[in-house]
């Protein structure tokens, strides 16, 4: 069991830079970094904790869970499209197949919730009732359910998404619309499937966003990563119902938690300056990963050894790729 002690002692001990690694075609993301190969790509998911835009903590053990969570989740929705998984030499690192991402963020939202920009509740609740095409129901209240899962399209940006409508991306040739309808289709049955498997598990999925591509035969792929913390908003489905009906937020387990403590320290969209995450949030977001981790798998989360990540990444690349 990891502990809170367990969390402390390995806050110094986060994966937060990779360009130490003898490896061509470097590509910084907002998470994860990348390497090309040539054939193939090595993704590394660093400890990084983004929101707002922003970079705003190290979380031990954040990579691992992320990409664990993802190799789960590939594994379960390959009978819905297949994905870009080679191999996973290393619990933060995967090898993946190059592929044509499409380059837009397929988020599908099943309740009416959030607290970001790009999020639908802050829109609905300033009166706005069409988002990316779809047109939602007066009468809603904050956190409540839609009769069926919405798809909320942006356009991928390392600096910020923006809202597209289906029309739009069809209009524009970004996509073109029989693809558009398979995407939106692997989107919504993605969805479906991982709300259905959640929900056993004692979860509910909020919303998500998926990332697709098109491999060298014309197959459309899963990449990026799947119903991750990261990716996805997941609440506790026990206390959902009683906890609407008392007019309070769902208990989530996810970075909802670091959202609204920075929200409710700072403007972190306009702030120059923001406060440092305490140590007490880390070390709770850590174990809210953990935790998730242990729900959606049915399995104990596993610390490997006293190495540091950082060598213990370098070791296995190694062998894997002959860094």
């Amino acid at each position: 069991m990891v502990t809170s002690d367990i969390i402390k002692n390995n806050l110094n001990n986060c994966i937060t830079d990779t360009s130490f690694l003898n490896l061509p075609g470097f590509r910084k993301g907002k998470v994860r970094d990348s390497f090309d190969l040539g054939d193939q790509l090595v993704l590394i998911t660093t400890d990084r904790q983004s929101a707002f835009d922003r970079i705003l903590a190290s979380v031990p053990f954040k990579g691992q869970v992320l990409n664990q969570i993802s190799a789960f989740w590939f594994d379960k929705t390959e009978h819905i499209a297949n994905n870009h998984i080679i191999s996973i030499p290393d619990p933060n690192v995967t090898i993946a197949k190059k592929c044509r991402v499409f380059p837009v963020e397929f988020t599908v939202r099943g309740y009416l919730t959030g607290s970001t920009s790009t999020s639908v509740w802050p829109l609905y609740s300033k009166g706005i009732r069409e988002v990316c095409g779809c047109i939602l129901p007066d009468g809603m209240v904050r956190n409540q359910k839609f009769d069926n899962p919405v798809l909320t399209p942006t356009t991928k940006s390392d600096i910020h998404d923006e809202p597209i409508s289906a029309k739009e991306i069809v209009s524009k040739g970004i996509i073109d619309q029989r693809t558009w309808e398979k995407l939106e289709e692997i989107a919504i049955e993605l969805f479906k499937f991982g709300t259905a498997f959640a929900e056993e598990r004692g979860l509910i999925l909020v919303d998500t966003k998926y990332e697709l591509g098109m491999d060298e035969n014309g197959e459309i792929i899963i990449v990026d990563e799947i119903h991750t913390p990261d990716s996805s908003r997941y609440w506790l489905k026990e206390s959902y119902h009683s906890r609407m009906k008392e007019g309070l937020e769902p208990e989530n387990i996810d970075k909802e938690y670091l959202r609204l403590w920075f929200k409710e320290h700072c403007d972190p969209y306009k702030d120059e300056v923001l406060p440092e995450a305490t140590e007490e949030l880390v070390t709770e977001l850590s174990l809210r990963y953990i935790k998730l981790y242990e729900m959606i798998t049915g399995v104990n989360f596993e610390i490997p050894g006293d190495i540091a990540v950082s060598e213990r990444i370098r070791r296995n690349l190694e062998k894997a790729v002959g860094i």
